[in-house]
């Protein structure tokens, strides 16, 4: 606990005016990697040589049981969790790459997901999607929402309260998940309306989770570490288009399943 949030680089923007991403424009994406930190930097160079994109970094810690650990053959558990924009038309080959130049096919090497975005600054979107290495977004390559796999589970809980987050998402059929320390702002009004008192030292438990297994794995949360709870959590989810490195991940979590079947 007690992490330290390094975020860098610092860019700053003077360029209120937001693009609405409309469907059929060439538009950014957001791509989420959480990998150990020795791999943060080979990610980096992938995108920057395949495509372009502003990413930004900061040090997580999963949360995985160390029986997974083991079977996965993971020795560390701080990771790299790194937030980039990068166009949509790049998105297939960016993944390939980070799949095969990666590995992130074997389990415990990482996983990388995009996610969509409503607006983005007028600038930023110009910037990246001018310098876009496919120029053409194919309709047919645009996902669609009934065509979504995952989900991303963000809950934002009391610093004392994360291993409560973990064990109630996992009692719900999550495998584990990574986590952010960082300060709530507080707001009275905000706190007031919601009927809520955020507490200052906060972390932010990221979990990837198949659509189906969403609902439960929140209201699980909900009941444990929700806003009427002491913990006074914010949980939320976005939508995930495409992923690299979850086969991995899911064929472990089968195998363990299995051997746990088994040994019953």
């Amino acid at each position: 606990m007690g992490r330290k949030v390094r975020i860098r680089p610092k860019i700053l923007s003077n360029a209120p005016v937001t693009r609405d991403l409309a469907s059929g424009t060439l538009r950014p994406k957001l791509l989420v990697s959480i990998v150990n930190l020795k791999d943060e930097k080979r990610l980096k160079e992938i995108l920057d040589d395949c495509s372009v994109g502003i990413t930004y970094q900061l040090t997580g810690t999963g949360t995985a049981q160390s029986a997974v650990l083991d079977y996965l053959g993971i020795a560390e558990t701080e990771k790299a969790v790194l937030f980039s924009l990068f166009p949509e038309s790049d998105e297939e080959t960016v993944l390939r790459l980070l799949r095969e130049e990666m590995t992130l096919y074997l389990a415990g090497k990482g996983i990388s997901f995009t996610i969509p975005l409503a607006g983005v600054s007028q600038t930023v979107a110009d910037g990246i999607t001018g310098a876009a290495t496919n120029k053409v977004m194919e309709g047919s390559k645009i996902m669609r929402s009934s065509d979504r796999k995952y989900d991303l589970i963000v809950a934002c809980v009391g610093a004392n309260f994360i291993e409560t987050a973990v064990d109630a998402a996992r009692s719900k059929g999550a495998a584990g998940g990574t986590f952010i320390s960082g300060r709530a702002m507080q707001n009275a009004k905000a706190e007031q309306f919601v009927g809520i008192s955020l507490v200052k030292e906060q972390e932010v438990l990221l979990i990837l989770s198949r659509k189906e297994a969403t609902p439960e794995i929140m209201a699980a949360l909900s009941d444990s570490v929700g806003a009427q709870t002491e913990a006074a959590g914010v949980i939320f989810s976005l939508p995930v288009d495409r992923t690299a490195g979850i086969s991995a991940a899911e064929e472990t979590e089968l195998a363990l399943a299995s051997d746990g079947e088994e040994k019953a």
